[in-house]
Order: C-alpha cells, then sequence, then structure tokens
C-alpha cells in the first residue's frame, strides 16, 4: 500500500487548502478514501441515529501535479484512512505561499500520512517543514460502511439562495432556537422558520428555482407533486449553521433536497469539488 503526492502550483494549493479548512469544521474525524483518480473525504455518523453525514469528492488531476498510489489489492486498489482534518488544515497553514507540498503515506512507529512543505529561502537551499499526521488504516472488510450514500426519493429539490445571505439569518436564528423548520416548494419557494413560545420568525425567499433531475434517476417522486405544497423538515440549527460557516469554497451551484420530515440534503457544487451533507430531520 503506497501513496505519494505533490501540489506544485499555488492556485491548487490555496484551493486545496480552502477544501480541507471546510472539512475540518464539519467534521473532528473523517475517512480519506484515496483511488486512482479521485480522493474522497467521508463523514458516515449514521444518519438514521441522528448523525450528520458527508460526502466530498475531489479530481486529484485538478489539485495534483503528480499522484501516485498502489491500494490493498490490485482488484481493491484504493486506500482508506481515518484522520483528523484540523490536523491537515493546520499542516496546509504553514503552506500559504511554498514552492511545493509534498504527501506521502509512511510508517515508522504509526502509520502517519507525512505532509512536506517546501518554503521559499533566501540561499540556495530551501526551507523544508514536515508535519507527520497519524492515520488510522481501514480495513478491507469495513470498506462497505464508506459507500456513497445514495441521494434519497425527496419530496422537493430547490436551489438555495445566497449562502452569505442565508448564513447571516440563520445566526440570527440560532439565538431564539435550537431547531429549525425549513419549507421549500415546486414553485422556487423556501421559508426558513423559527418557533418558540413566544415568537415566530419566517423569512420568505421566492423565484429560487428548483432543479430538474433526469428521469434516470429515480428521484421522481416530487414530479406528480403540487408545486405549491411546502414540504418541510425540522433540523439542528447548529448543523445547518456549521455547515454554512465552514464554506470557503463558493460553489457554483448549490441546492437542497427535502425529504419532508426525514432529512435534508444539501450538494455544493464547485468545478472540481462537489460536497453532499445530510441532516437528518428531529
Amino acid at each position: 500500500m503506497r501513496f505519494r503526492a505533490k501540489i506544485v502550483d499555488l492556485a491548487c494549493l490555496n484551493h486545496f487548502s480552502r477544501v480541507i479548512n471546510t472539512i475540518a469544521k464539519l467534521a473532528r474525524i473523517c475517512t480519506l478514501r484515496l483511488t486512482v483518480s479521485k480522493l474522497y473525504f467521508i463523514l458516515s455518523d449514521k444518519v438514521a441515529n441522528g448523525g450528520v453525514g458527508m460526502w466530498c469528492e475531489l479530481n486529484q488531476g485538478n489539485f495534483f501535479d503528480e499522484f501516485q498510489m498502489e491500494g490493498v489489492a490490485a482488484e481493491h486498489n484504493e486506500i482508506y484512512l481515518e484522520l483528523v482534518p484540523e490536523n491537515l488544515s493546520r499542516a496546509l497553514k504553514t503552506a500559504q505561499n511554498a514552492k511545493a507540498v509534498k504527501m506521502k503515506l509512511t510508517n515508522k512507529h504509526c502509520p502517519c500520512l507525512r505532509v512536506a512543505v517546501e518554503l521559499p529561502s533566501l540561499s540556495s537551499s530551501s526551507r523544508i517543514v514536515t508535519h507527520d499526521i497519524p492515520v488510522g488504516v481501514i480495513p478491507r472488510r469495513l470498506w462497505n460502511d464508506f459507500r456513497e450514500p445514495s441521494v434519497p426519493d425527496f419530496d422537493v429539490s430547490i436551489y438555495l439562495p445566497v449562502l452569505k445571505t442565508m448564513k447571516s439569518i440563520v445566526e440570527r436564528m440560532k439565538n431564539l432556537s435550537n431547531s429549525i423548520m425549513i419549507e421549500a416548494n415546486l414553485s422556487g419557494e423556501m421559508n426558513l422558520k423559527v418557533e418558540t413560545d413566544l415568537v415566530c420568525v419566517t423569512t420568505h425567499f421566492k423565484d429560487l428555482g428548483n432543479p430538474s433531475w433526469a428521469l434516470e434517476d429515480g428521484c421522481q417522486s416530487s414530479q406528480d407533486r403540487d408545486p405549491e405544497t411546502m414540504a418541510e423538515a425540522r433540523i439542528d440549527i447548529r448543523k445547518l449553521q456549521q455547515l454554512l460557516a465552514g464554506q470557503q469554497v463558493n460553489p457554483t451551484k448549490a441546492l437542497c433536497n427535502i425529504v419532508s420530515k426525514r432529512i435534508v440534503h444539501f450538494i455544493l457544487l464547485h468545478e472540481d469539488v462537489s460536497l453532499q451533507y445530510f441532516i437528518p430531520a428531529l
């Protein structure tokens, strides 16, 4: 099992750094899945038990100048590692204006992801700062726990308003209640609502637009629905705020799928990163 990779391009490095910062804000511990063409950051707290789920996918070719890996076996050419994303985020903070960053799987005293940051220096020799990030190697028999979550048959799919606007609204609402109701319909309307014994505050959004999902997706339960009828789910407001506050990769598209009273599934798409986040209903 081997893995080594290198980023030389500064724009790619900063972009990768922002992705890792976002993940560090969403997950205390996560699984890094390496394949020949992609990296995945996965959080599979059992959504059924009230935990959130996350699935972030990156094409390695858009970030790395060199990328070599050999998985656990020829027919299973993948590596699954458990790591604390905050450690990786911290290591990359030292690489703000680095000449290159190399990553490598090592095993001295324990399995580590070694991040070597080559910094520019005044003399001819370069300075290299090395971080060894402990990782756990996840055995093959457990891989099925980290498969891509299936998109549930949702009642409504809707584009989100500008995330900054949504974030400031949710931050204010967080002071009033621990939960927030998200309502949306197929006429491009969405409401964010908090209710307490004393007060009910609702923010209305209009003309957001609804994505059209291709028929082969099998997610067609929403098509024969009355466009005005709201689908709703009450979720933990802190989990929503965490998602909005952690966003350092400005998505080109952001949408949410609501399965009434069961789950809210967020999808944030950037040219070369996609992030899915599942928050179960309360």
